[in-house]
């Protein structure tokens, strides 16, 4: 049964000082006016004549709609449901509030952060609110996504904005029904909504007229200050990367190096943020020679840059140059999300050529069957490819803000209404976290390159159709990549969803090993064993799976980090132990330290 609620003391909501709090409402108004002018100054100085709706959102919701009136029976249905959801809400807030216990009718998810201010369930009013908000949107988005005769992606679609929708209805997101900043606002006399509008003129500007919400005290952070700080020089670069070399930690290295091939939609640090959650910094103490891709952060100048030359000007490139760096053509590679997507071309267009420099790979949630994208999928039509290379055309490429806003809001509560909150309803200064301000420091991409990753990984698919792509004039086929793999994905990806990823499994064809990491894109790599975080699964039953709910099923969980299940995989195909090598020291010499000069270029230069 639900803990019996108690009436919030009074006292926990103070009386303001009124002519104070006039005042600061005085400068909210003002501020708020200010706000008003200027957007609408925006407005008619920006050109809008192009489509209003260039994602088809509105075209989808009217076929709903049209689907919906063909079937009024559903139409009364689902409205006497909702009916009968609120007799029942009614029915326990008056048993509550006669002091009997009763269970919620519609309690918040567990994990739900929006609720755990204590009043929304101790205070009868903010109870309510919560839970007539929960059961509405609950409801709101079955009857959505229950609605029959639209195809599956129109019906994906409505299920993202509905979502979106109700995620922006949230009463956590406004001033009298948020109990934590209905309470900060009454301490304050409003001088958090003052600051608050501060902030929102501040991220505008720094938009440039879009709201560009900061996550994170960016001065608290510097690119091979305090955080991208692990010892290396680079020892080789061209139009499209810097080839990183870092220093080895122990005596004797394992022969054979490792190959980071990162995406470029974001930046390579994630993998070394910290000394203490550095991913190549470990494994630099595991007795690996570590070399890291750093990608350019291109400008129009590069826009014609494509995804046949990020092969040839990236991994292909880096390969040559790791053998003239320490005299050495076999290695190990890994390839994280679309970074892997890439290694994975390139190694079936090497198996093509009969190029086998590469021996052992390993994949960090990173797809290549994309038949299964996920929720990214809403964004993977005609219109919405149309509308993005729209925003290419001109500049030459696609801002790296425009990119991050769509990963935002497939965790919008967390990623966006969350700063909402803190920053201009609390009137807080976003919190100091080195992932966030790496999330933020985004990346642009080239136009020729993301309008064919776009069109043909995500919408034709034909990496996994034999002979559906051809690089360098040579068709390659997935099936004839017989290196060992290790593939990695995270239980909880909103980006690269396991059941994407597993898909792999079913094109390599040499020994392939699947793992499943505790949490998601970010947390489900970087766990190192020291956090004592999460869990992983594995399945070494000799047999072939078709399907990850199979593999799940006969897996074994282990408690923390997978890194020590991967280091043992690794160990058996680095080779022999041999000297340590000092990156300049060989045949490449250094040109500057790392983390290099390309990764610290910001899309906002």
């Amino acid at each position: 049964m639900a803990e019996k609620p108690t009436q919030t003391d009074p006292e926990d909501f103070p009386m303001p000082d009124m002519a104070e709090f006039a005042q600061n409402m005085q400068k909210v108004a003002a501020q708020s006016q200010k706000l008003i002018a200027d957007f609408l100054e925006r407005q008619s100085a920006e050109d809008v004549s192009g489509p209003v709706d260039p994602l088809s959102v509105g075209q989808a919701f009217m076929e709903m709609t049209t689907a919906m009136m063909t079937n009024p029976a559903k139409i009364m249905e689902a409205q006497v449901d909702l009916f009968n959801s609120y007799m029942s809400l009614w029915q326990s807030q008056s048993q509550k509030m006669m002091g009997q216990e009763s269970e919620d009718a519609a309690p918040p998810a567990k994990g739900d952060k929006r609720f755990k201010d204590p009043a929304w369930q101790e205070n009868h009013v903010f109870d309510f609110i919560k839970q007539s908000y929960l059961l509405t949107s609950k409801w709101m988005l079955d009857t959505v996504h229950d609605v029959e005769g639209v195809d599956k992606h129109t019906a994906e679609k409505l299920d993202f904005y509905t979502r979106q929708f109700v995620d922006a209805l949230s009463p956590s997101n406004f001033v009298m029904t948020n109990p934590t900043v209905l309470r900060e606002t009454l301490a304050t006399n409003g001088q958090n909504l003052v600051k608050g509008l501060d902030h929102v003129l501040e991220d505008l500007e720094r938009g440039k007229g879009k709201l560009a919400i900061r996550m994170t005290d960016d001065t608290a952070f510097e690119v091979g200050g305090n955080v991208a700080t692990t010892p290396g020089k680079v020892v080789y670069q061209n139009d499209l990367m810097q080839l990183i070399q870092y220093e080895p930690t122990t005596e004797q290295v394992y022969e054979r190096p490792l190959l980071i091939c990162p995406p470029w939609i974001n930046k390579f640090y994630i993998l070394d943020l910290r000394p203490e959650n550095s991913f190549i910094k470990w494994a630099t103490e595991q007795g690996l020679t570590v070399f890291v891709i750093s990608w350019v952060n291109p400008d129009g100048k590069l826009a014609n840059k494509s995804f046949e030359d990020y092969m040839n000007e990236g991994i292909l490139a880096s390969l040559d140059a790791i053998e003239k760096a320490i005299g050495v053509k076999e290695v190990t590679t890994i390839g994280y999300c679309l970074g892997g997507t890439l290694m994975a071309a390139t190694l079936a267009y090497m198996a093509a050529i009969g190029d086998d420099r590469i021996k052992g790979t390993t994949f960090f949630t990173a797809q290549v069957d994309f038949s299964e994208p996920g929720e990214l999928g809403v964004f993977i039509d005609d219109e919405s490819i149309a509308h993005i290379e729209s925003l290419m055309e001109e500049r030459g490429y696609l801002d790296g803000a425009e990119m991050a806003s769509t990963f935002n809001m497939l965790r919008s509560n967390d990623l966006i209404w969350s700063f909402v909150v803190n920053n201009y309803l609390m009137g807080k200064d976003p919190f100091p976290f080195d992932l966030l301000y790496w999330n933020s420091d985004a990346t642009r991409l080239p136009k020729v390159m993301h309008t064919y990753y776009l069109r043909k990984m995500y919408q034709q698919n034909l990496l996994v159709q034999p002979g559906g792509l051809e690089f360098n004039g040579q068709p390659i086929d997935l099936t004839m990549v017989k290196v060992p793999v290790y593939l990695q994905a995270g239980k909880e990806d909103h980006i690269a969803p396991y059941r994407s990823v597993f898909k792999a499994t079913q094109y390599f064809s040499g020994p392939t090993k699947f793992m499943l990491a505790g949490s998601g894109h970010i947390a489900g790599v970087v766990n190192p064993p020291s956090a004592k975080k999460y869990q992983y699964w594995t399945n070494n039953k000799r047999k072939k799976y078709d399907n990850p709910d199979d593999w799940l099923a006969d897996a074994t969980e282990t408690p923390g980090s997978w890194w020590p299940d991967w280091i043992k995989w690794m160990q058996k195909l680095s080779g022999k132990k041999v000297p340590a090598r000092i990156p300049g020291e060989g045949g490449l010499k250094a040109i500057e330290d790392a983390p290099g000069s390309y990764v610290k270029v910001k899309s906002t230069d």
